[in-house]
């Protein structure tokens, strides 16, 4: 046999060289071609059977970073025989031990651009390259004469389009979460063999091609999270094998094609978040297979079709937020093995069919948000296997019934607003698994059964707005209690002295007719954020007991018959916010400290006894008219209405001691000056002029202003002294020359910043935060802008969080919650922006410290923040980021601590993005699948905790901002705290990432 030899290069370029010539031969020589076509087959065998298929292997190697050296072996040096060395490779499986099969390196961290190389080896069929970083545009080269029947290239960093070269054998095709622009090609049509294709999680446009419906073997379609739009294509019933259809999370419009009933093997159909109208097709009732149906959030109209009960393998049924409308029919009996039923936020009427009550694995009822009347099923939970049941928002009447926690795993009951009445069940005091419990807003009245309130994993009770009446102390409460609201009932007696939790967070007694004084032992409850006693008959004093709750924001003791005068003790509160006296019958005089407390935005003093000077500081400077009135108070005119202060004339003794220590107060000041000036004027603009240009430099930290310099600064600014590369600029870690402090300067990408940019950068400078990395100084030039960070000692939350518990996660959770409400309710408030874990710093203490950013940070990189998987839909049309779009992000962290996934994990499978997997899973019931294997050890003993913070974690990235929860009540919602003060034994840090 001959053979020829050629450069690396030649037998690199030849099967693509060959694939032409093919098409030449064939087109202008007829028959006679197929004798040149045999020469050329020959000839390329033997020249890959000449060893090639080592140098193919080794020019990929080239090609390519791998840090942690997974490809160490893929080396030329080996003793064995050339031509079969690589089938010892790592990652590498070989057929008869000769040639290349498979290469599997998923997930490996290998990086750089993609080297066409590996798709000219002869016999390669499988290629899994996903959870790498590689980079840059797909090689056309890559569906020319291929024998690939797998190819994997999910969660790289590709962009560009996807190549419109196909070949007919492939089978499975996934390049889902990457960053691949452009349309569908046309020519997809040309994969007749593919049975399994992901484009999700892309940024591709334009509209699905009705070419799509050639692929007659695709058995899963996956388009979700790309920006598509128009219609879905018709043609699609004539995919007759598809078991699996995914076009959630893009802008499709126009109705759902009845001919989707047409296929027949479908046993999971999602459409989820799009602009689709219309009614639900009444052909799905064809499909018999089905066992997820999830059409929510959409625009979809009419009745559910009474086919839809026909599909008797459904297991989860979703078809909420959309205008659906008319009854809930009887017919849901038939859906016997249906696990899940989501209806919530629809225009529903009617009765809860009672068939409700015999679906045997019924887990799940969601009905929250519609007009349903009539009452609750009597038998509802007797035969069902409940774990969460919410029917808010309803128009409905009668008892709650006896049998929902027959189950034993009820761990949410959500029933406020509607119109029940009669008693709280006495079986409720025996559901030892409930853990929220919400039944607010209706008419239910009696008394509190004593079990009731010890209920032993109870963390959230809020029966307020009812007609409740009776005692309420000298009973026990539940020691997992974080949030009580007994509000706006008929309660008297007088206040316990504890409830039983050390962990109570929010304590809202209000409109009730209690009596007694405040128990002293209030000031115990240092978790206590929220306290309001307001509008009942307690009296006596305001125990100054109350300072030592450290953590309170808001204080309301208005409408009582408290006596004596304002507590001083109430000035050393460091983040009280909302302080309200009124209507009550103090006397005195206000506090002058009380003016000094810089978290304190608003007061209300009014209808008391109080008399003298307003304070002129703080709060006091434009608190409005109506909250000093009824009282004898003097000052403040510009905005009270109060009369002006008189002078009051002073002995002689006290002029004389006054002008003395005015001498003292001068020369102190004199001193002051001097120290400011020697401090670098902080907190004020400075000018330095420097051989790199002219800089305008200010400080927030006076240990920052009195040490470090422009030239330490600039200094720092190497490549080894490089921390992080991010979306918001390079972050180098700097230390002065003389001092020896640390810190970090960022240096912003895009100087084209808004005119308020850097007025915001001054506020941000003033935060004080445990858990905020401050900002201690800013530096400007024409050349750029320079942020000057305190240095924090630790790691990143991604490199941490494995060796986490689940008590630690949580609390890790907590705090960043608590730091989140913080920044919320600042004025003006400060946001995030992302809270990847990456950016989220564990220190030394264990304590997670977050930077807040603004938008603008992202500049020329806009995209990139984009594609990082934190950040809420809606910044895709527009880049006002809000509360809600913190409160997004933060629901994706917690979803990444209950899990271990991130947004761009591999193992997300055909989902469209780690939200829609985690709802998937969550629907799905099964922890199990779900939860992070380094805390599977926790799950029986906190199952019901961590369902929980998944749900939690939900409706924090609910498409619809409005309907996300504000910080503080993301907090009030999350589990017990953490039971262990240590995260990990031993860690140490040495530097931050």
């Amino acid at each position: 046999m001959m053979r020829f030899s050629f450069s690396d290069s030649a037998v690199i370029q030849f099967p693509a060289r060959f694939c032409q010539a093919e098409k030449e031969i064939m087109d202008k020589r007829g028959g006679q071609g197929y004798v040149l076509l045999l020469f050329f087959l020959l000839f390329s065998f033997n020249v890959v059977l000449d060893g090639k298929e080592l140098e193919l292997l080794l020019s990929f190697k080239a090609s390519v970073s791998d840090p942690f050296r997974y490809l160490a072996d893929w080396n030329s040096n080996s003793k064995s025989n050339s031509s079969v060395v690589f089938c010892n490779w790592y990652g590498i499986t070989c057929i008869n031990s000769s040639h290349v099969l498979s290469i599997e390196l998923s997930g490996k961290n290998i990086s750089g651009k993609l080297s066409p190389s590996l798709f000219l080896l002869p016999s390669i069929e499988t290629i899994n390259l996903s959870n790498n970083e590689f980079s840059g545009e797909i090689p056309s080269e890559t569906f020319f004469c291929s024998s690939l029947r797998h190819f994997n290239l999910s969660n790289n960093n590709f962009t560009g389009p996807i190549p419109h070269s196909f070949i007919s054998g492939l089978e499975t095709l996934d390049l889902s979460n990457n960053m691949l622009s452009g349309e569908i090609p046309a020519e997809i049509r040309l994969f007749t063999g593919l049975k399994v294709l992901d484009l999700g999680g892309n940024v591709l446009k334009g509209s699905i091609p009705n070419s799509i419906s050639n692929l007659r073997e695709l058995q899963y379609l996956t388009l979700a999270s790309n920006q598509l739009v128009g219609e879905i294509p018709l043609e699609i019933g004539l995919m007759k094998s598809l078991k699996w259809i995914y076009l959630g999370y893009n802008n499709l419009s126009g109705e759902i094609p009845k001919e989707i009933g047409e296929l027949t093997s479908l046993n999971h159909l999602d459409l989820v978040y799009n602009n689709l109208t219309g009614e639900i097709p009444s052909t799905f009732g064809n499909l018999t297979d089905l066992q997820y149906l999830f059409l929510y959030q959409n625009r979809l109209t009419g009745s559910i079709p009474r086919s839809i009960f026909e599909l008797r393998k459904l297991i989860s049924l979703d078809l909420s937020d959309n205008s659906l409308s008319g009854q809930i029919p009887e017919l849901v009996s038939q859906l016997q093995n249906l696990e899940i039923l989501h209806l919530f936020s629809n225009n529903f009427t009617g009765k809860i069919p009672e068939a409700v009550s015999s679906l045997p694995r019924l887990q799940v009822i969601q009905l929250w948000s519609n007009g349903l009347s009539g009452e609750i099923p009597k038998n509802l939970g007797r035969w069902n296997n409940l774990t969460a049941l919410d029917l808010s928002t309803n128009k409905l009447r009668g008892e709650i019934p006896e049998n929902l926690c027959n189950s034993g795993r009820l761990f949410k009951l959500i029933l406020f607003s509607n119109f029940l009445q009669g008693k709280i069940p006495e079986s409720l005091c025996r559901c030892q698994s409930l853990q929220r419990i919400r039944i607010q807003n209706n008419f239910l009245s009696g008394e509190l059964s004593p079990c009731f309130t010890k209920l032993p994993l109870v963390y959230y009770l809020d029966i307020s707005g009812n007609n409740l009446s009776g005692r309420i102390d000298q009973r026990k409460y539940t020691p997992s209690l974080q949030m009580l609201n007994l509000a706006r009932n008929k309660f008297v007696g007088n206040l316990p002295d504890s409830f039983g939790s050390e962990k109570l967070e929010s304590l809202d007694l209000s409109e009730n007719r209690f009596s007694g004084s405040i128990p002293r032992k209030f000031g115990d409850l240092s978790e206590l954020v929220l306290l309001r006693l307001s509008q009942s008959q307690l009296e006596g004093f305001i125990p100054n007991e109350l300072a030592s709750c450290k953590k309170l924001v808001t204080l309301d003791l208005s409408g009582n018959q408290l006596s004596g005068p304002i507590p001083v003790s109430l000035s050393k509160m460091p983040v009280l916010g909302e302080l309200d006296l009124s209507e009550n019958q103090l006397f005195g005089v206000i506090p002058p400290t009380l003016g000094n407390v810089e978290s304190l935005v608003q007061v209300n003093i009014s209808h008391n006894h109080l008399h003298g000077r307003l304070p002129s500081t703080g709060a006091f400077l434009a608190i409005n008219s109506s909250a000093v009135a009824g009282n004898d108070l003097c000052g403040g005119e510009a905005t009270t209405g109060l009369p002006p202060c008189r002078k009051e004339k002073k002995p002689v003794w006290l002029l004389l001691i006054t002008s003395f220590l005015v001498v003292l107060a001068v020369l102190a000041l004199s001193l002051s000056v001097v120290a400011f000036v020697r401090r670098g004027n902080r907190g004020q603009l400075k000018k330095v002029d420097h051989e790199d240009g002219n800089w305008e430099l200010q400080f927030f930290d006076p240990s920052v202003s009195n040490a470090v310099t422009i030239d330490d600064i600039l200094l720092s600014m190497k490549e080894e002294n490089v921390v992080s590369r991010g979306n918001d600029g390079t972050s180098y870690r700097g230390k002065t020359a003389v001092h020896d402090l640390q810190f970090i300067v960022k240096e912003i990408n895009d100087n084209s910043m808004p005119s308020t940019f850097w007025v915001e950068m001054k506020e941000l400078g003033k935060l004080r935060h445990q858990n905020i990395v401050k900002l201690t100084g800013i530096c400007r030039s024409e050349k750029c802008g320079l942020l000057v960070y305190e240095f924090v000692e630790g790691k990143s939350l991604r490199d941490v969080i494995g060796g986490f518990s689940w008590e630690c996660r949580h609390r890790m959770a907590i705090r960043i919650a608590k730091t989140l409400q913080f920044l919320h309710r600042r004025s003006p408030s400060f946001l995030i922006g992302n809270f990847s874990p990456d950016n989220v710093i564990v220190d030394g203490k264990e304590e997670p410290r977050l930077r807040p950013c603004l938008l603008e940070f992202f500049g020329s990189d806009y995209k990139s923040f984009l594609s990082s998987g934190y950040v809420a839909p809606e910044i895709r049309e527009n880049k006002d980021i809000r509360e809600e779009t913190d409160i997004y992000s933060y629901g994706v962290l917690l979803i990444e601590i209950l899990t271990g996934k991130g947004p761009m994990d591999k193992e997300l499978g055909v989902h469209d993005g780690i939200v829609e997997w985690a709802r998937y899973c969550y629907s799905d019931c099964h922890l199990d699948s779900w939860i992070d294997p380094a805390i599977k050890g926790y799950e029986s003993k906190h199952q019901n905790q961590i369902v929980e913070t998944m749900n939690l974690a939900l409706q924090c990235t609910a498409s619809d901002p409005e309907a996300r929860p504000c910080a503080t009540d993301a907090l009030k919602i999350l589990e017990r705290a953490i039971r262990s003060s240590f995260c990990i034994s031993g860690l140490k840090f040495s530097s931050i990432t």
